[in-house]
């Protein structure tokens, strides 16, 4: 469980020479973006200016760490690599499996009956190469990372798109999908490509109801869900070094809805408190040494559009507290003007749930504020006009905070605490009542609020805000409640107002816990027995993927041409889905099923070209595969948004589909693609898009010449026998284009392995 310090210690040794190399090459001062980078590259060497957003560049990650979610197909992958123990410290942890229902001891109970067989699995193959395993209620995973891994000026890659929590101790930490991890878990260099770089100066001071959530909600009102693709998020100024360390975390943790690689901080004195808070007051006395080194250069700072692609500038001490939805994390709405923007897009007024925790909002200072609000409601005899409930953290946050009386004071206003996991965050929670599909609202500090994430309900309208704001709007139970100037009215039939939230950033007495979940693995795992039931229906061994033939494809079948938003929830959905995340053939069973038909505005609704009928997107993909046609899927822009699952890339790949055709891609998700042996490609001209047809079939003429920077050619042929040639554009470099050839990127490890 303890943090490394050995290794951040060579972090940090290494860090000096190779930064003042890196910037005598560029020959200007460097942003702490390229400080860590040029720190951890493959070979060690800065030997050149790489080109931001074209250049792939081969790093050394720090660490790996693994929701148990994904790090069941990682660790499938892992197992077929050769290697008897993980290169780098490597963690994994069970946080997505455990459903929220009735409370915390029940909903662990039911969660280890239910899914037993899965975290024995995930236990015994951690055990047995080198890895630290989190044990079910222990926490969410990048809670965890935060109060026990992270480190200024680190490089880490996680199966989880919100890894970027990290960022808020000044780490450079990216999402990434199980492919990747097991490049990195194997020893091998991790890819990608040079990012461009976005500032944000952060201006004046936060006060009252404004909390750090509303710096990204603005953020991503800015920049919408794709306007950080390809870029690395930095923040600055003296409005962020007055915000907490847990602060910084959530800004960077919503990070993930711009479509950014990442985001951080500079080290300051936040993370010095932090750190020493959480035991790790060896990691503040080393990154002391070297503290100049853990951010920009100063001249960055005084002249930031010198030195970035982008800069932002938000004055805290003018920003009000954003309530941002519905279905989409980027729509960004100023407390004051929403009782006008609510009542002109219909969405209903009372808020039925609300909603604190996940790995975005769920540290003490998180709890604490809320609290304080909820404590004010006893006081003044306010009744909750809608339910209420709290995740915490961790178990070191949930036993701190019973400690300290702040889950008593939730419980006053009968709040249902759940375990320490991300439950209703990501479709795990069985709500009363969803089933009904009734149109309502929800208020939460979660991350992501697409249509049907939270409870399955497409007509749930989710909003996200800050922990303090979902108590006070939950309370109200009206979404256009404002606490800045509203007043309520007690059990007494008086007016009464709430005073703005207040919380110790860290507990006065200290963390605490008893058992923090932690299984430390065996020193050596050789003789550590793994056993997978042929029978299982969560659990399958993986079988490869076949090569490229090395032909052209011809006579491929449209799939499904997807209209609109397609994130990875629609690709590969959550919720019940996620009990299937170790078997490739069972989950393969939700592809694309909340995907939009093109054709027919319909959701798992598609015509089977050897049939003439309409069938589910998974039926008919298993009946191309059958009958041995390939089958490709077109998409619209930002495809493949959101979660970091390579399920969404494996699906297809698993049924058939031998190319995805979109306007524009998310990053982690065209990265899947082409680790899972698929052909991820770009509209050169994105007005094609409209000349596919239902009934087309395709043809890839010049597959056999593919090579980088050049455009491959598709012949959709229409059912009357006319065709539109649509030229496509890729990003695949000779690497890549090996993983395509060999079937997959794990093909070439595993051969590796063997030689």
């Amino acid at each position: 469980m303890a943090f490394d310090i050995e290794m951040i210690e060579k972090v940090y040794a290494n860090m000096t020479s190779r930064v003042d190399k890196a910037r005598e090459i560029v020959g200007r001062p460097l942003t702490l973006t390229e400080k860590i980078l040029y720190n951890h590259l493959w070979d060690g060497t800065p030997s050149k200016a790489f080109a931001k957003g074209v250049d792939y560049v081969d790093f050394a990650p720090d660490r790996v760490a693994c929701q148990d979610a994904t790090a069941q197909m990682a660790l499938l992958q892992f197992m077929h690599a050769g290697k008897k123990t993980v290169a780098v410290p490597t963690t994994v942890h069970c946080d997505h499996l455990i459903q929220a229902k009735v409370g915390a001891s029940s909903d662990l109970a039911v969660a280890n009956t239910q899914s037993k067989e899965v975290f024995d699995f995930l236990s015994s193959v951690s055990n047995k190469y080198g890895i630290g395993f989190w044990k079910p209620g222990s926490g969410i995973i990048h809670q965890i990372v935060l109060e026990n891994y992270a480190f200024p000026g680190g490089l880490m890659i996680g199966t989880d798109s919100h890894t970027v929590n990290a960022g808020g101790l000044g780490m450079l930490a990216i999402g990434v999908g199980g492919a990747d991890a097991v490049d990195v878990m194997s020893g091998m260099s991790w890819e990608l490509k040079f990012p461009k770089l976005i500032g944000v100066k952060l201006t004046g001071k936060l006060s009252g109801w404004t909390a750090p959530k509303d710096v990204i909600l603005k953020v991503a009102d800015i920049l919408t869900v794709k306007g950080g693709t390809g870029a690395i998020v930095e923040y600055f100024g003296e409005g962020a070094t007055s915000m907490s360390c847990t602060g910084k975390g959530t800004i960077c943790n919503m990070g993930a809805e711009i479509g950014a690689t990442t985001s951080t901080f500079g080290y300051d004195e936040s993370m010095r408190r932090y750190l020493s808070a959480t035991g790790r007051q060896d990691v503040v006395d080393a990154a002391d040494k070297v503290a100049s080194y853990l951010t920009a250069d100063p001249e960055v700072y005084a002249n930031p559009e010198t030195y970035f692609d982008q800069v932002i500038e938000i004055n805290l001490s003018e920003l009000e507290p954003h309530i941002n939805g519905p279905f989409t994390p980027d729509r960004g709405t100023p407390v004051s003007k929403m009782k006008a923007e609510a009542a002109a897009n219909g969405w209903p007024i009372k808020v039925e749930w609300g909603l604190i925790g996940s790995c975005t909002n769920s540290s003490y200072e998180d709890m604490a504020r809320a609290a304080s609000i909820v404590n004010q409601a006893v006081e003044l005899g306010i009744s909750p006009k809608a339910e209420f409930g709290i995740n915490p953290g961790s178990e070191q946050i949930r036993y701190t905070i019973e400690r300290d009386g702040i889950i008593a004071t939730f419980e006053k206003m009968g709040t249902k605490v759940f375990t320490n996991a991300c439950g209703p965050c990501i479709g795990q929670w069985d709500r009363a009542g969803a089933d009904k599909g009734e149109k309502n609202t929800i208020v939460h500090s979660f991350n992501r609020n697409f249509s049907k994430r939270a409870d399955g309900n497409p007509n749930t309208h989710a909003f996200v805000t800050s922990p303090e704001m979902v108590a006070a709007l939950a309370i109200s139970g009206r979404l256009d409640f404002n606490p800045l100037t509203d007043t309520l009215i007690n059990d007494k039939g008086e007016e009464v107002k709430l005073s703005a939230p207040f919380g110790d950033e860290l507990p006065k007495k200290g963390f605490a816990v008893e058992d923090a979940g932690f299984q430390a693995p065996a020193a050596d795992g050789s003789g550590v027995q793994i056993a997978v039931s042929e029978t299982s229906d969560r659990l399958q061994l993986l079988a490869p993927f076949q090569p490229w033939d090395g032909k052209n494809i011809s006579g491929a079948k449209l799939l499904i041409k997807a209209f609109g938003k397609c994130t990875t929830d629609h690709i590969s959905m959550a919720g019940p889905w996620l009990r299937f995340r170790g078997h490739l053939d069972n989950i393969s069973n939700n592809m694309l099923i909340g995907a939009v038909n093109a054709f027919n505005d319909k959701t798992n609704s598609v015509k089977n070209q050897l049939t003439g009928m309409y069938d589910a997107v998974p039926a008919v993909a298993r009946a191309y595969k059958a009958a041995g046609v390939p089958s490709i899927v077109v998409g619209d822009h930002n495809y493949g948004e959101g979660s970091s699952r390579e399920h969404a890339a494996m699906e297809p790949r698993f049924l058939g589909v031998q190319a995805v055709l979109v306007k524009s891609f998310a990053r982690i998700h065209e990265t899947n693609l082409k680790k899972q042996g698929l052909l991820g490609l770009t509209f050169a001209t994105e007005a094609d898009y409209d000349k596919i047809q239902e009934d087309d079939s395709i043809n890839i003429t010049d597959l056999v010449d593919f090579a980088p920077g050049k455009p491959l050619t598709l012949e959709f042929v229409h059912a009357d026998g006319t065709k539109d040639i649509i030229l496509a554009n890729h990003t695949y470099n000779e690497g890549q284009i090996g993983w395509f050839v060999a079937g997959s990127a794990l093909n070439l490890i595993a051969a590796a392995g063997k030689a």
